[in-house]
């Protein structure tokens, strides 16, 4: 008995040491310091550098102010920090809420008041400060579901990684390491700790440590656990037949819960929807049309308070109930954000040829001058006017078209105090390059950062989507008897001239011209296949692939067949995901393309209209009747008509009102269809800025002078006959 205690003493020491613990280190000093080892790296390489500083900010004021929550507020504190792997405190993140309220009302509201003498800023950061407390107590909670979101897209991908490789190897821990190396951030990082609480002893074995992260998504997505705990029952088959069934049940059953998920959410999202689209996007543009009346009647109203409305607040209320209506989103089939991949950063450049070498500029630093050439030809009419605000500003004498046209501003006793404008017609046109600098520059670099890599995950989606069958021909030479090396230049004769086929071919050549062998020809840095096709889904086909072949040609072809049977399943069911979210989106694609634009263009077209003939008034109306009464009365009439906001500030605070719009809903838009999909985010929204912004100054530049010209013949007509 003691040599037995001899021996186990002998190899748990063995253990411990490979494990990290130090000769006559306690145990779980030992496992603390690993654990901590491997989750800093863990948190440095995934954490954002702003949820760091959100950390900092939470950890001072729980300093500074000390609140106890009811024991439930708590719990869903901590529910979301552990889910989102925030270092934070329940009481941390609810004081940071209270501070940045009470700085938000008596700080910057002081400051305001001092510094503008009036009460609109005041009462604007008071507002501010009291509608804040609630989205800052809930940022734990918004930034847990962004993980959900994301982890949750990757759900199908990671039971179909796990299902594939335990159809050849039954062991749950090497499954579980397969998934984890193919999948991406936050889901595979999950997956990385469940391994990481085996190896660091907070957890005996596998099974114990990934039910105990199962059950943080009980509430969330319980198709996730029923289908794990499925693939953890196929452990305890002893007969091969009800293993495999097993299995195929627990892709079964996740590919079945998404789509029913889907399908209640869908139905749910109808009226969200409709209440965004009216109160963030059609209300506030009609709203527009009014507004210069309104404020040709209210002198105290000027440009910047519709700017406080139109590009503060309202563009906040909107992001925010979007996310709110994305934060309900069930589990999808995410696609791969191949933008983080080390390799693939040079196509997020731009490549610009001289002679023979290639040159790669910053997609920033095209945008940013592009952006602020425009923006500066948008600020000249400011920069002329202050330079020489006496320069000669008629531009068509016969239509009352003038280029800059400064108003005076007079005060009760008819004494002149002051300029306001520019209101004239050239002033208008030009500040349309500010709008278009700033759509744009954002347009560009979102765009020139990701279409490049939108064609390479686009061509191995291609490949995605015919592999399928491309494996079934593969498995199907494998259950010939042939070897995998001739199988692999079989089918790619058979699939000539299709991606597949390419795919197949360079595994061929690389094997018959290169003398690679299957793994390397395949999986090779720099000369193989796969680094032409940087794709999960065939990246864990091949792996399976070569891993199955050393058991015999048999087992490789019936785990290829199977394979190829999963892939078209999850295919299936995300095409009926994408019908039926296309109903649902597309008034929110057509606001974003072309109403949106063209409706504010016209607006822009209007406004500058009525300025002008309002402006117009002045001089017109005390010419009307002839007798001195009622020239009194026409004076007093045209009294009433105060300066009115500028045409030229009016078309900025409505462009980047539009570009923000376009921003929020092409996000909005991207996360309901695709999930948290970054790259397909970020190429929509370089598409949508440039096209939208364009379309919306091109009818702007149109409709103002058409409507402008209208209004100067009348004006003129008018003004002659009197």
């Amino acid at each position: 008995m003691a040599d037995v205690d001899t021996l186990i003493a002998k190899y748990q020491g063995k253990i411990k040491h490979q494990l990290g613990q130090a000769a006559g280190q306690p145990e779980a000093e030992a496992a603390k310091v690993t654990y901590s080892r491997e989750y800093q790296a863990f948190r440095k390489q995934f954490m954002p550098a702003n949820l760091n500083i959100y950390e900092q900010l939470c950890q001072i004021s729980g300093q500074i102010l000390k609140l106890k929550l009811k024991p439930e507020k708590e719990k869903e504190y901590q529910e979301a920090a552990s889910i989102a792997h925030l270092n934070i405190t329940p009481a941390g993140a609810y004081s940071f809420a209270i501070l940045s309220s009470i700085l938000t009302i008596f700080l910057l509201g002081s400051l305001a008041f001092f510094i503008t003498g009036g009460l609109f800023f005041t009462f604007f950061f008071f507002l501010c400060g009291v509608l804040i407390i609630a989205p800052l107590q809930r940022i734990p909670m918004f930034i847990a579901s962004q993980f959900r979101m994301r982890a949750s897209n990757q759900m199908v991908q990671c039971i179909f990684y796990v299902v594939t490789y335990m159809r050849h190897t039954s062991n749950l821990e090497l499954a579980v390491d397969f998934a984890s190396e193919r999948l991406m951030p936050p889901l595979s990082l999950d997956l990385k700790k469940v391994l990481w609480n085996v190896e660091t002893g907070e957890f005996d074995t596998v099974k114990e440590s990934l039910d105990n992260y199962l059950e943080g998504w009980r509430k969330w997505n319980f198709e996730f656990i029923e289908s794990f705990h499925l693939v953890e029952s196929s452990l305890y088959e002893g007969d091969e037949p009800r293993r495999l069934e097993s299995l195929d049940k627990a892709l079964d059953v996740i590919l079945t819960g998404t789509y029913e998920k889907m399908l209640r959410y869908t139905h749910a999202l109808q009226s969200p929807i409709t209440m965004l689209n009216m109160l963030g996007v059609i209300l506030p543009i009609l709203g527009l049309v009014i507004l210069p009346l309104v404020v040709s009647f209210l002198e105290a109203v000027k440009w910047y308070h519709i700017a406080v409305l139109y590009d503060v607040l309202l563009p906040i209320g909107i992001y925010y109930l979007g996310k709110t209506i994305l934060a309900n989103r069930p589990t999808g089939y995410g696609q791969t954000d191949i933008g983080k991949d080390p390799q693939f950063e040079k196509y997020k450049k731009i490549s610009v040829r001289i002679g023979k070498k290639e040159v790669l500029v910053s997609p920033f630093f095209v945008a940013m001058s592009i952006g602020t050439l425009l923006v500066f030809i948008g600020i000249l009419p400011l920069l002329i006017h202050a330079a020489n605000p006496d320069i000669p500003d008629d531009i068509i004498p016969s239509y009352g078209f003038r280029f800059l046209e400064y108003r005076d501003v007079r005060d009760a006793n008819n004494i002149v105090i002051g300029k306001n404008g520019p209101f004239g017609i050239g002033a208008t046109l030009l500040s349309l390059f500010f709008t278009l600098g700033l759509g744009l520059g954002l347009g560009m670099y979102f765009k020139f950062r990701s279409e490049n890599l939108i064609k390479i995950r686009e061509e191995t989606k291609r490949i995605e989507n015919e592999f399928a069958s491309s494996l079934f021909q593969l498995g199907n030479r494998l259950g010939d008897g042939l070897p995998a090396e001739i199988a692999f230049d079989r089918v790619s004769a058979a699939m000539q001239g299709t991606v597949s086929g390419d795919f197949f071919q360079l595994v061929s050549m690389n094997i018959t011209k290169l003398g690679m062998g299957v793994e390397e020809a395949i999986f090779d840095p720099r000369h193989g296949a796969l680094a032409a096709y940087p794709s999960a889904v065939i990246e864990s086909s091949m792996k399976v692939l070569v891993e199955s072949v050393r058991k015999g040609p048999k087992i490789a072809a019936q785990a290829l067949v199977n394979v190829s049977r999963y892939i078209k399943e999850i295919h299936t069911v995300n095409e009926r995901l994408q019908d039926l979210l296309a109903e649902i989106i597309s008034s929110m694609k057509s606001q974003i393309s072309f109403l949106t634009p063209a409706i504010s263009g016209i607006v822009i077209g209007i406004t500058s209209m009525i300025t002008a003939i309002i402006g117009n008034l002045d001089t017109l109306l005390p010419r009307i009747g002839g007798a001195e009464a009622a020239g009194q009365g026409a004076t007093a009439l045209a009294g009433l008509f105060k300066g009115g906001i500028p045409t030229y500030w009016f078309q900025i605070v409505v462009g980047i009102y539009v570009v923000e719009l376009i921003y929020i809903l092409t996000v909005l838009v991207n996360g309901i269809e695709n999930g948290s999909d970054k790259l397909n985010e970020r190429y929509l929204l370089g598409v949508n800025l440039i096209r939208s912004t364009a379309i919306y100054c091109a009818i702007a530049f149109v409709i103002t002078v058409l409507f402008n010209l209208i209004a100067g013949v009348i004006m003129s007509n008018l003004i002659a006959g009197l």
